[in-house]
């Protein structure tokens, strides 16, 4: 019953995006206001039919319902109910599902915040987005069908992937980072609906602005939640590997950062027309292409999960949009044709598009690394790989390029550059010049010096900022601290901005320092042995093992002391003494999943303001005995704050505010 009402709300929801979409276009080619009436009913109900099919699923997944196959596949009786909800997008056809919700969600919410509004655009931006959604809807009624039933019904689920149930990171992972890609449809969409109706020619990036920075806050927070888990659940001590499903994410960040910094220079001087179209086509085909690398099955990955014709359809699908793009740009090239220039060569216009051409580069780097071995095995059956150097020597570089830009930009004003304008440089680069040194008193290598003088030139001509704009408003008799706050009422767009950058400056700061400074180091202990690590002590207690519905878990116990209290520990202990009590106790794992032969590490982490203290149980002898990999990682945790800063400052960004 719950897979027959699945499968009819997906049938109706398909029907009810492709005879909206016919109805939009033909009213709006005839002239015929009733037709694009009944069209813009249309996303409200692929919303309610799309909805209706989640639940559905979500009642199969919490029953569960083996007799639903994507139940069988994903979930067991011993699964833990928050798993079981979760396991929603935990495998293909699940995802899908999601992907095609939110963007009945997205284009639902259009519909009703421009009824009325915009009418030669509107309705073609709903016809585009009913579009796209029509595809995954036609995905599910044919290769990635959700409810497809299980034969013979098995008496139990296989359970979700061990992997995916490790954390409660995945309860929030997928969901950002698909809010994300579907909200990058509709800016895409009113793009494509702009030109081909002649309307809108500079105000479409305007008033898909909030649509644009809302997608962005949401990639950001999901590509940093992302990292998080990886470095929270796999046991690796890392949290950025260039693995290609990683970069899937990155590539339509990087391109959507770009447009909505040029999208400015749009608004205000009426220039880069063709420039932001072609960037949010690129942002758009990017989320497509994301898409296809984790849903094809054409990685070998824990995102990948099956090879089926959802690849090849998908190829297909995304040429479709590239050509459509192409040809609705060359129909309309009069349109996003420039009618000014920049007004000077140093300018904070010019410097906007020259981050722009870095992003684009970069871009291009992370693309080529992903795509390469891909085609090298397509054409040539050869297996190859573009590792990590490849990645962080080309796009090191790059990334601080883009911060020198970001910064500079932020101390110029609009237009020619005035007279004396290098001083405002000055306090910075002193910043810059000190970090630098700092960094390298503490055997920093020359280019991770160089890297915190830049990060801190970054930072302190941001700070600066934010210090003249209160100066300013103290000057009128509000307190500092509040003028600070009143910032970002006077100017919202300016000074969110600004704490977006801080916040990547603050996650580029952890990168560099858990990267420069991270020690690793294994070590086989007995029950109450002492190992001195940098900045700790650590006490081995012993294992304890324990039954859970669905795994066998062995759980190591270390105390924890701090570097001086434990060599006074250690001593007396020597003496016999009693310990001094520990600051913390760590509980590193294995866990053994009847589907997966080899145990799943489950690290433990203690994090404080100066970096992580990383614990991984490798294995355990009958008599106690325990091998620890320990890695002690400087600044990580400034990574998970300056991404949250991030998401932070792009969701304030969305209110309203006056100049």
């Amino acid at each position: 019953m719950t897979a027959a009402l699945g499968t009819l709300a997906l049938l109706l929801a398909t029907l009810a995006a492709l005879g909206g979409a016919a109805a939009l276009l033909r009213g709006q080619v005839a002239g015929r206001p009733a037709l694009v009436a009944l069209g813009e009913r249309a996303p409200a109900a692929v919303f309610a039919f799309v909805t209706t099919a989640v639940a559905a699923l979500e009642a199969a997944l919490l029953r569960p319902d083996f007799s639903v196959a994507y139940v069988a596949d994903n979930v067991s009786s011993g699964t833990p109910l928050l798993f079981r909800a979760i396991a929603l997008w935990g495998a293909l056809e699940g995802s899908i599902l999601l992907w095609a919700w939110l963007h009945a969600g997205f284009t639902a919410l259009v519909a009703w915040r421009y009824r009325g509004r915009y009418p030669a655009t509107v309705p073609l931006a709903l016809a585009v987005l009913l579009g796209i959604g029509a595809f995954f809807l036609l995905l599910m009624l044919g290769p990635a069908d959700p409810f497809a039933p299980a034969v013979p019904v098995p008496a139990d689920g296989r359970g979700l992937n061990p992997l995916l149930r490790n954390h409660p990171l995945m309860a929030v992972h997928p969901p950002f980072l698909y809010l994300g890609y579907v909200g990058l449809a509709v800016p895409y969409a009113f793009a494509m609906a702009a030109l081909l109706s002649r309307t809108l020619r500079d105000e479409w990036a305007a008033v898909t602005r909030r649509w644009t920075m809302a997608a962005w806050a949401f990639l950001t927070t999901g590509i940093v939640l992302g990292a998080w888990w990886s470095y929270e659940v796999l046991g690796w001590g890392g949290y950025w590997a260039w693995d290609p499903v990683e970069n899937a994410a990155l590539l339509p960040w990087l391109a959507v950062t770009a447009f909505l910094h040029s999208a400015i220079v749009q608004e205000r001087r009426r220039l880069l027309r063709l420039w932001n179209c072609a960037l949010v086509i690129l942002a758009f085909l990017l989320t497509l292409f994301g898409t296809f690398l984790t849903r094809s099955g054409i990685l070998a990955s824990v995102h990948a999960f099956t090879v089926s014709l959802i690849g090849p359809l998908f190829l297909l699908f995304i040429a479709a949009v590239l050509a459509f793009s192409l040809a609705v740009l060359l129909l309309r090239r009069d349109q996003v044709r420039d009618e000014g220039a920049l007004p000077a060569y140093l300018s904070r216009e010019t410097l906007f598009l020259l981050n722009n051409v870095l992003l684009l580069v970069l871009v291009a780097t992370v693309f080529l690394g992903t795509v390469f071995p891909l085609v090298v095995e397509a054409v040539a059956g050869l297996r190859v790989s573009v590792g990590p150097p490849y990645f962080n020597r080309v796009a090191a570089p790059l990334v601080l390029g883009v911060l020198v830009l970001m910064a500079a930009g932020a101390v110029l004003p609009w237009g020619a550059v005035p007279r004396g304008a290098a001083r405002r440089f000055l306090a910075p680069a002193v910043a810059g010049l000190g970090a630098g040194a700092v960094a390298r008193a503490h055997a920093a290598g020359p280019f991770t010096a160089v890297a915190f003088g830049v990060l801190a030139f970054a930072a302190w001509a941001h700070l600066l900022e934010f210090h003249q704009g209160a100066r300013a408003l103290q000057s009128v008799g509000t307190p500092y601290a509040l003028a600070l706050l009143r910032l970002f009422a006077a100017n919202r767009r300016r000074y969110t901005g600004y704490l977006a950058h801080l916040g990547l400056v603050l996650a580029l700061a952890g990168v560099a320092g858990s990267t420069a400074f991270r020690q690793e180091s294994d070590h086989t202990v007995r029950p109450g042995e002492l190992v001195a690590v940098p900045g700790a002590v650590l006490r081995y207690e012993g294992v304890t093992l324990r039954r859970d519905p669905d795994r066998l878990a062995l759980t190591a116990t270390v105390l924890v002391f701090p570097e001086r209290s434990g060599a006074e520990a250690a001593s007396r202990t020597a003496r016999g003494d009693g310990l001094a009590a520990p600051v913390a106790v760590l509980h590193p794992a294995e866990h053994l999943y009847p589907q997966q032969r080899t145990p799943v590490p489950t690290p433990a982490v203690r994090s404080t303001w100066r970096g992580d203290l990383y614990l991984v149980l490798g294995g355990v002898a009958r008599d106690g005995t325990a091998v620890v990999k320990v890695i002690v990682n400087p600044l990580v945790p400034w990574i998970w704050a300056g991404g949250m800063l991030m998401g932070l400052a792009g969701l304030l960004n969305l209110l309203p505010g006056r100049r």
